[in-house]
């Protein structure tokens, strides 16, 4: 984590950025690379719902560490055992970084998830889950079922609209949460939440009487924001203090269009646990570096909201 002199939280940018492709160094086969994530996580969750609606689960094996992060970083349950929590299968590692530093010995950056993982050449591929989510739509679809393969979550006629809106939503919705929750200063926290909430009412407006963000199908867009919109009733409004309103009784539209892909869709639902998501941000945050980021130093977990999420 990074505080700027404002007190404004600054993202530092992921560090392996290759790509999966026929004739590179990453070709594409079938169990060749292997998924580390972790299902608090609202960027390597992106990954998990993309890997199962593109039917890649029999190609890319996934492992998920526990939602409990120390002073080492993302914990394996051989170190921290936790419900739905795997060991590390490839190497028993007892932390992320240990992969990183597998693949880099001198790594000095964040160990951050999701990891894609070359067991081939034992390296990192990619930690952006933003480019993960694109290589997993096209890169494999020679090896999976021509109904998997005709899934475009990117399709060219609509992509100069989904970048735009993601170009919006990521600094103003998915990261804006974390820059109200990780501000130090009142000031950087009161310009980040408004920004936050600014971005929600053009969400509700682009949703209204919508099913998707973008056209009439479910798009990339859609995945980017879902991952946090879901975390916010249950954590953002009270952790991150982004508490103007409620997805739930604040914005009818967007409230609809997120249960609709949790309750229809199984690669939504299965990629979402809410027993990791509440843990991990009411637990880890208290063990952070730098004493500023210690949000909730008791460690206790709300038990609420009741219902996490509202039946359709």
């Amino acid at each position: 984590m990074k505080a700027e002199p404002d007190g404004s939280f600054q993202r530092q940018a992921s560090s392996f950025r290759n790509t999966i492709e026929p004739g590179g160094k990453f070709e594409p086969e079938a169990d060749r690379y292997h998924l580390y994530v972790s299902y608090a996580c609202p960027w390597a969750t992106r990954t998990l719902i993309v890997r199962k609606l593109k039917g890649l689960e029999g190609l890319i094996p996934v492992t998920v560490v526990s939602p409990r992060m120390g002073s080492h970083g993302w914990p394996f349950a051989s170190v921290d055992p936790f419900p739905a929590a795997d060991a590390d299968p490839l190497y028993d590692s007892q932390h992320v970084k240990d992969l990183y530093l597998k693949a880099a010995s001198e790594y000095s950056g964040r160990f951050t998830v999701p990891v894609l993982w070359d067991k081939k050449n034992q390296t990192i591929v990619n930690n952006e889950s933003s480019e993960i989510i694109r290589i997993f739509n096209t890169a494999f679809n020679h090896l999976i079922p021509a109904e998997k393969a005709t899934a475009d979550l990117y399709p060219a006629e609509l992509r100069a609209e989904i970048d735009s809106h993601n170009d919006w939503i990521y600094p103003a919705i998915n990261n804006g949460v974390y820059r109200a929750g990780f501000a130090t200063t009142q000031e950087a926290y009161e310009k980040a939440v408004h920004e936050v909430f600014e971005g929600l009412d053009k969400v509700e407006k682009l949703l209204t009487g919508k099913e998707y963000l973008v056209g009439d199908r479910l798009t990339e867009a859609d995945i980017r924001l879902w991952v946090t919109i879901v975390r916010f009733d249950p954590v953002y409004v009270g952790h991150f203090k982004c508490n103007f309103r409620t997805i739930r009784d604040g914005y009818p539209a967007i409230d609809l269009w997120m249960r609709k892909l949790y309750w229809n869709s199984d690669a939504f639902k299965s990629s979402t646990n809410f027993d990791h998501i509440k843990t991990h941000y009411y637990w880890s945050h208290a063990s952070l570096t730098r004493a500023s980021y210690k949000i909730n130093p008791t460690r206790v977990v709300p038990f609420g909201p009741i219902p996490v999420i509202r039946p359709l």
